[in-house]
């Protein structure tokens, strides 16, 4: 395979879990905005969800403060974001323009509908008093079009490197999500003034959950009330979690073992992911706690980041 075939199909993948991740985290944040004035005085879901996307400079650098208006439009259509929901449905069909030949006929009806969707979205004229219906549907359209993108991947490609390369993407992509909304929970969300434990700790983990559809998930798994450190453990170190980080870090070493088999070769990406697994295999939530969980997660998105560099120049360039 050729490297810009691979990382095409990688960046696709990226693109289209990063537009997903966005429209959760847009809904998370209008969840604990729409809480009670007792349960909710500093706004800062709003900034958490800057944060948790990455865009807080670029953000500032445009509207300067905090709106709310302005940081659903910045995360969902406008051009100047590079990481908008827009944006990043954009850069997932020119990726998969580029590599058309390598999808099959349902990847692309998944990506080019949506891409059609995009367009009448971004060309409704806004009716008063619909706003937020209108943004609830545009929400909703973006998490089919992962689901029905995703669907197509596992149901109807070879199991050959450009599979491969999809799947490696979006769990790249995932584990780096999941572990941004963590930190920033710890960081943004709750205000200094606030206990752990409390009521606005208990409405703030449960729209986390809903971000990353794991509310049922939990009850089955824990049988207990929200309590914040069995909400890290589902999303650290649960493998039977789709989204928690060892879950990704198991898909991610699945891939790049079966690349490095189709290739003949292992290579450095191949030893950091099995490093970066037995590290979590080998923690425990209480260690995690104990050490800090910020410490933990700067770390864990290091080694992502440094995975990331050693994939594109083992394979991509």
């Amino acid at each position: 395979m050729l490297s810009r075939t691979g990382d095409s199909l990688f960046w696709l993948a990226r693109y289209m879990e990063r537009s997903d991740f966005l429209a959760r985290t847009v809904e998370a944040a209008q969840r604990l905005a729409a809480l009670p004035q007792a349960y909710n005085e500093t706004g800062s879901e709003w900034d958490s969800a800057l944060e948790s996307s990455g865009a807080v400079e670029a953000y500032h650098a445009k509207y300067g403060t905090t709106e709310p208006d302005s940081v659903v439009d910045f995360l969902t259509f406008d051009p100047d974001n590079p990481s908008s929901i827009r944006n990043c449905l954009e850069a997932a069909r020119t990726n998969a323009r580029s590599v058309r030949t390598a999808l099959t006929a349902e990847m692309w009806d998944a990506i080019n509908g949506a891409w059609l969707e995009l367009k009448s979205f971004e060309q409704a004229a806004p009716v008063k008093g619909e706003e937020r219906e209108r943004l609830s549907r545009f929400l909703e359209f973006v998490k089919q079009t992962s689901l029905h993108f995703d669907g197509a991947v596992i149901r109807t490609m070879l199991r050959d490197p450009s599979f491969w390369f999809c799947r490696l993407g979006l769990h790249m992509e995932r584990a780096d999500n999941t572990a941004r909304i963590l930190d920033v929970k710890y960081h943004v969300l709750l205000p200094d003034t606030e206990q752990v434990g409390g009521s606005l700790d208990y409405f703030q983990w449960t729209a986390i959950l809903r971000a990353v559809s794991a509310v049922t998930a939990y009850h089955w798994v824990y049988r207990e009330n929200i309590k914040p450190w069995l909400v890290a453990d589902l999303l650290i170190l649960r493998p039977e979690m789709p989204r928690s980080l060892i879950s990704c870090y198991d898909n991610i070493v699945r891939s790049l073992d079966s690349i490095s088999q189709a290739y003949g070769r292992q290579g450095p990406s191949q030893r950091l992911s099995h490093k970066t697994l037995a590290q979590l295999e080998n923690s425990s939530i209480e260690a995690i706690f104990q050490s800090g969980l910020h410490e933990f997660i700067t770390t864990f998105l290091e080694d992502n980041n440094q995975l990331g560099s050693a994939i594109t120049e083992q394979y991509l360039v």
